[in-house]
C-alpha cells in the first residue's frame, strides 16, 4: 500500500517519487509506504495554500465556514472507528485510546465551529471627532508540524482552530506516523472544504519538515515535539520572522500531601504515566509525596504497577508497544542508568508471551528515591516510567516541583483549599490541575508552558487569538 501526500484536493505522489516504510510498532514488520517528500513538494503546498487564499475561501463569512466546520465535526465523528483503527495500528497506542483521540479530533472542530463567529474586535475611545476599533484577520498560510504521539488530536487542535478564522494550511505529519492524518484530509474534502485550504505533505524532518519551517510564504508556524527540534524549527522560521507557537518537552510533577483522597489520587497517577505508554508531553513523569504518606503511595502504586499488563495495539491492553526500536531503546537506556547509579526498581508491568518478537516494548516501571538532580528526575523519557520521591513541607515540595527546566502541567493532590491556591500560584505551569490531572483532554483549556515546554497557547479560545493578526482603524469624522 503507498500512501500519497494531499496537495491541492488531490491525492499526489512525491516529486522524486521517493518513498519511506510504514512500520507496525506492533510486531516490527512493514506495511505501507509513504511518500517522501522534499522541497519542491513544499513549495507545490504553500502555493496551493496561496492560491486557494485568494479563491472563495477568503471571501467566506465567518458564519459560512462555522457550517462548514460542523460538517467536517459530523463526518469525523461518523469516521472514529475507522480513524481509530488506523491511528492504533500506526503507533502502537491501544484501540481505545485511538477512539478516545478520534472523538477529541471531532470536538476540536465541532468546538471551533461554534466558536469562530464569536471572535469580535473592540472599540477604543480616542476622542469625540475619532472612532478606533480593532479587527481580527487571518494571518495566511500557516505550517503544522505534528509529532507522532497523538496525529489526530495535534492535528485537531493546531488546524481546526487555523482554518475556522481563514486561514489555509501546509501540514507535515510524523514520518512515524502520518497515516490517520492522510485518511482525515480526504474526509474534510468530503465534507466540502475547498480545494489547497488543506495541504499535507509527508516525509522527513530533516527534509519536509525543514523546508516548511524555513518557507519564506508562510505566516506562522505550530510545531510539538522535543526541545531539541523545537530550536531548529523556531530558528528556521526566524529568519523569515515567521511567529511560533512551540509545544515541546515536559516533566510534569502530581504532588501528593498526606491529606490528599488517595483512592482517587492513585487512579489519576496510574493514567498520568501509562497513558499512551507515557509518550504524552503531559505525562505525570514525577510524582512527590509527603513522607507521611509516602510508603503508603509507593506500596499501592506498586501494586497498580505489577497488574499492568503490555502488548499489541489490537489486544486493548494498559500500553501497547513504544512507536519505534529507536524510541524503545532510549526508554531502555534510561532504566539501565537507573540500575547502574542504584536507583531502587520497585515495580515493573508483565508483557504478555504472546507479544510478537518484533514489537517495540517496555514495560512500565516505578522507580523510587529518586535524586532531585539526576537525569532521571530532569530529563523527559517519554516512556513509561514514574519517578517518585518523598518531601517534608509545601516550600520543599514547591522546589522540587519547580526544580526542571519544564513548566507544562503540574497536579496537586491535597484537601486544603488554601494550600491548592497558594501552590497553584507559585507552581511553574501552563496548567495546573487540583485534584485530578488532565480534565478529560479539556478541548476548552488553553494548554502550553515556557522554558524548556515551548511558548505560546493552543486550544481553547486562545488558539483563534494566535491564528490571526491584530488591525487597528482609525477613523477621523468630524
Amino acid at each position: 500500500m503507498e500512501l500519497r501526500n494531499w496537495l491541492d484536493g488531490k491525492s499526489l505522489g512525491a516529486e522524486s517519487g521517493q518513498t519511506w516504510p510504514v512500520v507496525d510498532p506492533s510486531n516490527g514488520e512493514r506495511y505501507a509506504r509513504l511518500a517522501r517528500s522534499s522541497e519542491v513538494d513544499i513549495n507545490w503546498a504553500v502555493a496551493a495554500a496561496r492560491r486557494a487564499l485568494s479563491g472563495p475561501w477568503g471571501d467566506m463569512s465567518s458564519a459560512a465556514r462555522s457550517q462548514l466546520l460542523f460538517r467536517c465535526a459530523r463526518l469525523l465523528s461518523d469516521a472514529r472507528e475507522e480513524l481509530a483503527r488506523i491511528e492504533s495500528r500506526d503507533t502502537g497506542k491501544p484501540l481505545k485510546q485511538a477512539q478516545a483521540d478520534a472523538t477529541a479530533l471531532a470536538r476540536y472542530f465541532e468546538f471551533y465551529a461554534g466558536a469562530v463567529d464569536k471572535l469580535h474586535g473592540q472599540t477604543i475611545p480616542i476622542s469625540s471627532s475619532m472612532t478606533a476599533l480593532t479587527l481580527r484577520e487571518p494571518l495566511g498560510v500557516t505550517a503544522h508540524i505534528v509529532p507522532w504521539n497523538y496525529p489526530m488530536q495535534i492535528f485537531g487542535r493546531s488546524v481546526a482552530a487555523s482554518l475556522a478564522v481563514g486561514n489555509c494550511a501546509v501540514v507535515k505529519p510524523a514520518e512515524d506516523a502520518s497515516l490517520s492524518i492522510l485518511r482525515v484530509a480526504e474526509i474534510l474534502h468530503e465534507a466540502g472544504l475547498p480545494a489547497g485550504v488543506l495541504n499535507i505533505c509527508t516525509g522527513l524532518g530533516a527534509e519536509a519538515g525543514a523546508a516548511l519551517a524555513g518557507h519564506p510564504d508562510i505566516n506562522h508556524l505550530s510545531f510539538t515535539g522535543s526541545p531539541v527540534t523545537g530550536r531548529v524549527v523556531a530558528e528556521l522560521a526566524a529568519r523569515n520572522f515567521v511567529p511560533v507557537t512551540l509545544e515541546l518537552g515536559g516533566k510534569s510533577p502530581q504532588i501528593v500531601f498526606s491529606d490528599a483522597d488517595l483512592d482517587a489520587a492513585i487512579p489519576a497517577i496510574m493514567n498520568g504515566i501509562i497513558q499512551n505508554a507515557g509518550q504524552t508531553c503531559s505525562a505525570g513523569s514525577r510524582v512527590l509525596i509527603q513522607r507521611a504518606v509516602y510508603n503508603d503511595v509507593i506500596e499501592r502504586l506498586a501494586e497498580q504497577f505489577q497488574a499492568l499488563r503490555v502488548g499489541p495495539a489490537i489486544e486493548n491492553l494498559d500500553c501497547g508497544p513504544l512507536i519505534s526500536e529507536r524510541q524503545r531503546d532510549r526508554v531502555a537506556a534510561y532504566l539501565a542508568l537507573a540500575e547502574k547509579d542504584g536507583i531502587r526498581l520497585v515495580a515493573q508491568g508483565r508483557l504478555l508471551s504472546t507479544a510478537p518478537r518484533g514489537g517495540y516494548y517496555q514495560v512500565p516501571s516505578l522507580l523510587a528515591d529518586v535524586p532531585a538532580d539526576h537525569v532521571l528526575a530532569q530529563e523527559e523519557i517519554f516512556g513509561p516510567v514514574l519517578c517518585a520521591w518523598s518531601f517534608s513541607d509545601e516550600a520543599e515540595a514547591l522546589r522540587l516541583a519547580n526544580g526542571t527546566p519544564y513548566s507544562l502541567v503540574a497536579g496537586i493532590w491535597t484537601r486544603d483549599g488554601a494550600r491548592q491556591l497558594r501552590l497553584a500560584r507559585r507552581l511553574r505551569a501552563g496548567q495546573v490541575f487540583i485534584n485530578n490531572y488532565g480534565a478529560a483532554g479539556g478541548v476548552e483549556l488553553p494548554f502550553g508552558g515556557s522554558g524548556e515546554s515551548g511558548i505560546g497557547r493552543e486550544k481553547g479560545f486562545e488558539a483563534l487569538y494566535a491564528f490571526t493578526g491584530l488591525k487597528t482603524l482609525a477613523i477621523k469624522h468630524d
